[in-house]
């Protein structure tokens, strides 16, 4: 016996088995009596309940609340719990865990900008971020046409997901004959060559900061490619430039 505790691994092999031995004494006549002996409640209800109203309810009858995840678009207010697991009415053990779900209410997208751009091109622009083409109203201008020049919503402008946005278009003022080419993605310097080559010219070029494109490359163009201009008339370019030479919103004329 002497040499056996006198051998690390042995030791420690007798250790292991005496505390298994303890573990299983307890599970047995501690453990698994409690958990079997306590307290069954049932789940009450907390769906339609705000969050504060659900946890302060749940916690008083003793369960644990806790938030899972937050979806969109359901049909419950904002703030508003929607489900709830284990559903209400189950029986469990006090003290267990009922996870949330809440309400974010209605999704909010915000209105691209439209100006420039062509019917279909607003409406692809549209669904891609869940709205829908709205009114469309042609006006004579002095803006080339079928290209849209004002929209019911400014850029920017929040919307409930699978609202509508109406635009005026212009009706044109005749004439126009030179097909816009599609500048974006190209140097300013080869845009100028292009305008040029089309006998267009530059209009207000508007600088913009950019982390992942070269400086003086076309962002957005006004008008879009496809537009139907005359001789001289000028289109506006969205151009990046590194941030700390020209601050956003800075143009040029």
């Amino acid at each position: 016996m002497k040499n056996l505790f006198g051998n690390p691994f042995a030791r420690n092999t007798l250790f292991v088995i005496l505390g298994l031995i303890v573990f299983i004494i307890l599970l047995d006549n501690v453990i698994m009596p409690w958990y079997v002996s306590s307290a069954e409640t049932t789940v009450p209800k907390v769906i339609g309940k705000s969050e504060e109203e659900a946890i302060s309810l749940l916690e008083g009858e003793g369960f644990e609340p806790m938030i899972s995840d937050t979806s969109y678009g359901i049909d419950y207010p904002k703030g508003v719990i929607f489900l709830q697991k284990p559903d209400a009415g189950k029986v469990v053990k006090r003290g267990r865990t009922v996870y949330l779900f809440l309400s974010g209410g209605e999704k909010v997208v915000y209105v691209p900008s439209l100006k420039g751009k062509s019917i279909v091109d607003a409406k692809f622009a549209l669904e891609r971020i869940g709205l829908k083409l709205g009114r469309v109203e042609r006006i004579p201008s002095g803006q080339p046409e079928d290209m849209i020049f004002d929209q019911q919503y400014a850029a920017g402008t929040p919307l409930k997901q699978g609202g509508n946005v109406g635009i005026i278009v212009s009706a044109g003022r005749g004439g126009g004959s030179i097909i816009v080419p599609d500048l974006v993605g190209k140097s300013l310097t080869d845009a100028k060559l292009i305008l040029s080559d089309s006998s267009l010219t530059v209009g207000k070029i508007n600088y913009q900061p950019s982390a992942t494109l070269l400086p003086n490359t076309i962002l957005d163009q006004y008008p879009s490619s496809g537009n139907k201009l005359n001789v001289g008339d000028p289109v506006d370019l969205f151009v990046t430039n590194p941030a700390d030479k020209i601050s956003p919103g800075e143009g040029e004329e």
